[in-house]
């Protein structure tokens, strides 16, 4: 697959070694866990740590590999006795920010159990599992979950923040269909969360993503989706200008059993366009239709007249394959990825994207993708949840480590003022209040006070980062 530029150099300074926490309480943890643990020095340290996204290294006091729930439990309960933030993770797609020396990060990839009941629809996840286990086990049975484009990021942090995929305008959000929460809190409890039990933490947690404990296990809805009208046009660069126009247009009056993006594309290799100079422009829109192969021809006749097309992969296809849409990286790389999301994407902002991002622009980020939002992704769901459903696109860029942000700068005037959490990958934790309106963070804030009072989970995208921001 298409792969953005690897990095010559370490794109994080390491970091020295961290303090060991007291022999004493490790000796008693190692007797407590099935999994693993371990300090600097200890072999399988550094390849616990290592994570899909390398803009950042964790360099963690202490490393649990949890093997079960109550792994977890010891953990979080260790934390909190050496005053160790907690941080988890899973495949490391997220990174917000890194555990330093002076945390406890619990690595939850050995958690990685998952299991279909075909019957309620209903798929139950432990916390290190992947979306490609769960596409392939839900096939077997004739259903799909609520996916992301790339089926090797972990499922949990993805649903949690929200959960934005190629079935979003038909069924909405991830969170929507997560039926109940496994979670160990900031006091080591057990707490089975749904809707009727411990209401306002499954509403935080669904969109509010770790900040309020550590989720062990996941169940979740899945719908009856065997196969899409799926894949991408490629068009040269120089075109981007018609088939950005093209698609906007289009997009307006489409139904919400199609869900697209279009992506402006400069990396080293197209696997879909062989010859294709490395790093030059190339425009990627990609195309999930659940409908009639013959209702989505119909659909595409626009777009596929819109340019010269340098490949055209749209054809029917097994759900299980719905990676082939956006080819995502699969090998581990380094990036900055921060969003925002629009109220519209009229000419003017046309103008403003081709300007930041075209092919005159002097832009050297490897994406800049834009989703289409609307349908059941606009609507409330059943049971309410943290995520926002305002705007009508999201603009994403994968940048470079050090390069400039000059894309989304360009576009803020038609920004809603908010952003999409789990589009914030990198370094720091700047933008995570932007995610939800003033109303829905100060009701963030307030779970968060009632469960992690001592603000023990405040590593990755944390409401409130720091020791201690506010009174215990």
């Amino acid at each position: 697959m298409a792969q953005p530029p690897r990095p010559t150099a370490p794109t994080a300074p390491t970091a020295p070694a961290a303090p060991l926490p007291p022999a004493g309480a490790v000796g008693r943890h190692r007797a407590e866990v099935q999994g693993e643990v371990l300090v600097p020095g200890d072999p399988g340290y550094e390849a616990e740590l290592d994570g899909f996204n390398r803009i950042g290294r964790h360099r963690p006091a202490l490393v649990v590999g949890a093997v079960t729930a109550g792994d977890v439990a010891a953990a979080v309960r260790l934390g909190a006795e050496l005053g160790l933030p907690v941080g988890v993770q899973a495949t490391g797609h997220g990174i917000a920010g890194a555990a330093a020396e002076d945390a406890l990060l619990v690595s939850t990839r050995r958690m990685n159990a998952v299991a279909v009941d075909p019957v309620a629809r209903i798929a139950r996840v432990e916390a290190g599992a992947r979306w490609h286990q769960v596409i392939a086990a839900a096939a077997y049975h004739g259903l799909a979950p609520l996916n992301g484009s790339s089926p090797l990021v972990g499922v949990v942090g993805y649903t949690l923040g929200g959960g934005l995929g190629p079935l979003g305008r038909l069924h909405g959000w991830a969170a929507d269909h997560v039926t109940r929460v496994h979670l160990v809190t900031a006091d080591a409890r057990h707490l089975t969360v749904t809707p009727d039990t411990h209401g306002d933490l499954f509403w935080a947690l669904r969109g509010g993503k770790g900040n309020f404990g550590v989720v062990t296990a996941l169940e979740f809805g899945l719908v009856p989706v065997t196969r899409l009208y799926g894949g991408g046009l490629y068009f040269p660069g120089a075109q981007a200008r018609a088939v950005l126009d093209a698609w906007r247009r289009w997009t307006a009056d489409v139904p919400e059993t199609l869900t697209s993006s279009v992506a402006l594309l400069r990396l080293p290799g197209l696997r879909q366009v062989p010859g294709h100079p490395a790093g030059a422009l190339a425009v990627h829109v990609r195309i999930a239709f659940t409908g009639p192969r013959e209702d989505g021809e119909a659909l595409l006749r626009p777009l596929r007249a819109a340019g010269t097309l340098l490949a055209d992969t749209v054809d029917e296809m097994p759900y299980r394959d719905v990676a082939e849409i956006h080819q995502d990286p699969t090998e581990p790389l380094a990036y900055h990825e921060r969003n925002i999301v629009l109220r519209e994407f009229d000419a003017k902002a046309l103008d403003a994207l081709l300007a930041a991002a075209g092919p005159d622009s002097g832009c050297g980020d490897p994406m800049v993708e834009l989703r289409h939002l609307g349908g059941a992704l606009s609507r409330p769901p059943a049971v309410p949840s943290a995520v926002g459903r305002d705007g009508t696109f999201v603009l994403s860029t994968l940048r470079a480590p050090g390069s400039p942000d000059a894309v989304l700068r360009r576009l803020a005037p038609w920004s809603t003022g908010r952003r999409y959490l789990n589009f914030l990958a990198g370094p720091g934790t700047d933008g995570i209040a932007d995610c939800f309106d003033e109303e829905t963070h100060a009701r963030l804030l307030q779970v968060k006070r009632r469960y992690d009072p001592r603000n023990l989970f405040r590593l990755g995208h944390a409401l409130l980062p720091g020791a201690l921001p506010h009174p215990s």
